[in-house]
């Protein structure tokens, strides 16, 4: 039974990268895992469930691949390297694909919007916890609102993989330009405690 439920979902993770969720029916899904038709609905009892769960699993998979790298790294530009791998691996191996129906499908599916939020906030707290340990020590890390700019991250690259697909060359640009970003916090780390007071005063008054 286990083994029938693992092929209709890894059968959905490939139809959905193929044909899209206009074509992921249960027809299509169970002949792409050698099943009957019927046991889509045994099992998950829809098409909508199926995709929750596919898209679960195989966020939970992933983020699970990428866990040591993550816990590696200790600081913005680490994380972003991290983020570098991961954007080539993902596009390489079709899960871009996969995250780009799901998220369009979300847009017009409460039933897919929930799970997909799920998967999204997985590695939101993987980013958020390289970010906690990152920007601890840093002498402006009480500005920074660590959860948002961990959900800015990573609608960042969100973004940046799907984009890649009409402009690979603007993909890119953008990716240096958030490695640009990086490397300006390791400068704030490197001033002196006059120049960290003076600039935190001004930024503190920037934002209120």
């Amino acid at each position: 039974m286990a083994d029938t439920k693992s092929k209709l979902v890894d059968a959905t993770l490939r139809v959905v990268a193929t044909e899209g969720l206009a074509g992921a029916s249960a027809r299509v899904i169970a002949a792409a895992a050698g099943v009957n038709q019927a046991l889509v609905f045994y099992h998950f009892g829809s098409i909508d469930q199926l995709l929750t769960q596919a898209c679960r699993q195989a966020t939970q998979a992933r983020v699970a691949l990428y866990r040591d790298r993550f816990d590696a790294a200790s600081s913005l530009g680490e994380l972003l390297a991290v983020g570098r791998e991961l954007h080539e691996t993902e596009r390489a191996e079709g899960n871009v694909t996969v995250l780009a129906q799901l998220l369009a499908g979300a847009q017009t599916d409460p039933k897919l919007a929930g799970p997909v939020a799920e998967a999204l906030g997985l590695w939101i707290a993987e980013i958020e916890r390289v970010l906690d340990r990152g920007l601890a020590d840093l002498p402006l890390a009480d500005l920074f609102d660590r959860p948002g700019l961990a959900r800015l991250v990573a609608s960042a690259f969100i973004g940046l993989e799907l984009y890649e697909g009409v402009d690979e060359a603007g993909a890119t640009a953008a990716i240096d330009a958030l490695t640009q970003f990086a490397a300006l916090t390791q400068v704030l780390d490197d001033l002196g405690p006059v120049a960290r007071r003076a600039l935190k005063a001004k930024l503190r008054k920037a934002t209120r």
